[in-house]
């Protein structure tokens, strides 16, 4: 993985330290026995996905592979035929 960059995009670490935030904000309210302030932090976590995705669509992601163009493919796959 770490030869594919998988992850190391500024979308990516937002996100994920986003949603550990508010894990930990979660986490903390169930220990006190405070359901609003649990839900709260889940709101936070799921405020990380929406954040990431957003980075992500503005670019500042991985970029996604390129696809050969059809027609590009069906010629490097034809083999010239032997007489």
């Amino acid at each position: 993985m770490a030869g594919a960059s998988h992850g190391h995009t500024p979308a990516a670490w937002t996100g994920v330290i986003i949603a550990f935030i508010g894990f930990c904000i979660s986490g903390a309210f169930m220990v006190i026995a405070n359901p609003l302030g649990f839900w709260a932090g889940l709101v936070v976590v799921a405020l990380g996905g929406v954040v990431g995705l957003g980075m992500r669509a503005a670019g500042m992601g991985a970029p996604k592979p390129a696809h050969k163009d059809l027609a590009e493919v069906i010629a490097a796959s034809k083999v010239p035929a032997k007489v």
